[in-house]
């Protein structure tokens, strides 16, 4: 192998790394490796372990690769597997032609000011740029993402009304934010398919933009945006710093705003955090309904895994998705990574996977609980951080600290135990239900605001776990 097409392929492994997570590229990225190039014949050829191997990345990870050797190889570069079906026995399998792909331009392309890929006319004519796997119907709805989810589907039942424009949903990565405005985005274009809806990253749009000044075809560019009656902005904290395309997409926001166009953004954090962001435009991001998502609950994650599992008709016993939900208390992404992980596992072992085998693979992988809180020792951890008697948690005082100390208990239960309200009531005095409901809505609303809180919460919760 020449040392330019070790610097290509070598390149490609870092496209990879970039755009997926680090569990996703050590499981299906770090075996791949190259055998071949005919520049000739226009051929790479790359080596992977077993034909599932070859399934799953190109039913998952198919558009990612295919734009990544459009970049590096050139757009009409074939691209063939070597894979291994038994000892020393090799078959070649030849990757579906990205073309074929209705989301997928070539790399060079996506860089484009969208003016020059697609003019502006009918709604038909307009790649969205959508990924329609990603639907409401299978978006599983929890406590945590049920305002968003709730909201997204009114907008796209009525994307006329104007009461949540903007939305803004904002919460940690991996939490399904991107899935629930693809969802928003296909369930427009199914109910009016006269609409011009759009998707993309605020870092291609930071590109375009870009493109569009060097080679002085702003105004084309503002024009393609201004004609979209939906836009849907994933990651907008990539905005910040950046002051042209901030005041580009301010003047897009206005116009779309002021003629009744939906205008949907993702965040990791809300519009009052982003430090960098001019204040016109953050205060433009508060003016509709900004709906936090957060980590997903341990019922929301069994329903996620269970989702998973049937959706890729895989055979994982209910006790391992039990254990693996009451257990990995991450992202979205996390949870898929885990399986991915035991598949890839068995696939190598040929095992099956039962309880043993996965606690077995995933203690070193994944943050496991390991400790169990109960909620006498909440209670007296909270009481001892606070310097607060427990005689006066369970008693009727209302002075301000103590009634932080009987809220926090209850928040804290509520998160780490798996006690109803009217059972967390009885333990902090005989409380209702809905004066439990209230601590813990109380302490959700000032740890948004409360940097100080946070900063408790997070000491409470070390000296609980630990």
């Amino acid at each position: 192998m020449t040392e330019e097409l070790q610097i290509l392929w070598s390149r490609c492994m870092e496209m990879f790394r970039n755009n997926v997570t680090e569990q996703q590229y050590q499981t299906w990225f770090s075996p791949m490796k190259i055998r071949s190039y005919d520049a000739a014949r226009k051929d790479l050829t790359v080596y992977i372990p077993s034909q599932f191997f070859f399934e799953y990345l190109e039913e998952h990870f198919r558009r990612l690769i295919h734009l990544t050797i459009g970049r590096y190889f050139g757009d009409d570069v074939t691209l063939t597997y070597m894979v291994e079906v038994a000892d020393n026995v090799m078959v070649s399998q030849e990757s579906d032609d990205a073309a074929v792909l209705p989301s997928v331009t070539s790399s060079r392309e996506a860089n484009k000011s969208p003016e020059l890929a697609q003019a502006v006319g009918p709604a038909d004519d307009l790649d969205s740029q959508l990924n329609e796997h990603q639907r409401f119907s299978n978006f599983i709805e929890g406590t945590s993402n049920k305002l968003p989810r709730s909201v997204g589907q009114a907008i796209a039942e009525h994307p006329e009304q104007q009461t949540f424009n903007p939305l803004f949903i904002y919460g940690p990565s991996g939490v399904g934010k991107t899935h629930l405005v693809n969802a928003i985005g296909m369930r427009t274009k199914e109910l009016h398919p006269e609409k011009r809806v759009l998707y993309l990253s605020a870092h291609l749009f930071m590109v375009q933009f870009t493109d569009a000044r060097n080679r002085n075809v702003f105004n084309d560019f503002m024009h393609f945006y201004q004609s979209i009656d939906m836009l849907i902005v994933d990651d907008v904290q990539e905005l910040v710093g950046m002051k042209g395309t901030q005041n580009a997409f301010f003047h897009i926001f206005n116009h779309l705003r002021q003629n009744g166009k939906q205008i949907i953004m993702t965040c990791d954090r809300p519009p009052v955090a982003l430090q960098g962001l001019e204040e016109r435009l953050s205060t433009r991001f508060r003016s509709g309904l900004m709906a936090e998502m957060e980590r997903p609950e341990e019922s929301l994650r069994r329903n996620i895994l269970h989702s998973i599992v049937k959706h890729d008709g895989l055979n994982i016993p209910d006790e391992v998705l039990d254990y693996i939900s009451g257990n990995v208390t991450g992202s979205v992404r996390e949870l898929e990574g885990v399986i991915h992980s035991l598949l890839a596992y068995s696939v190598v072992y040929s095992k099956e996977v039962d309880l043993t085998f996965a606690q077995r693979i995933l203690a070193g992988r994944v943050r496991v609980e390991k400790k169990a809180v109960t909620i006498d020792q909440i209670i007296t951890c909270t009481c001892e951080f606070y310097n607060v008697r427990e005689e006066d948690l369970f008693g009727k005082s209302r002075k301000a600290n103590i009634v932080t100390v009987r809220q926090m208990s209850m928040y804290l239960a509520h998160k780490h135990t798996k006690l109803p309200t009217s059972k967390i009531g009885v333990y902090v005095g005989n409380r209702d239900h809905a004066t439990v409901l209230h601590g813990i809505k109380t302490i959700d609303g000032r740890l948004k605001v409360d940097k100080e809180l946070r900063q408790q919460l997070a000491e409470l919760e070390e000296k609980l776990l630990s």
